[in-house]
């Protein structure tokens, strides 16, 4: 669970773009879409083997 607590003197943008930070960096709504429609078995297996070759590929 992502939560942000807002200073005093602290403007709501500024809070608003911290809350935006945490939530791309927990990866949040990247599960959000990958959970909104069904996935078949094929299009798991590309999503994993994509995820494989970049994870190979920084190493």
């Amino acid at each position: 669970m992502t939560q942000v607590v807002v200073g005093e003197n602290e403007g709501i943008e500024s809070a608003l773009r911290r809350f935006k930070r945490q939530v791309s960096k927990a990866g949040i709504f990247a599960d959000m879409k990958r959970l909104r429609h069904f996935e078949t078995p094929i299009e798991k297996k590309k999503r994993k083997a994509v995820a494989r070759r970049r994870k190979r590929r920084y190493r």
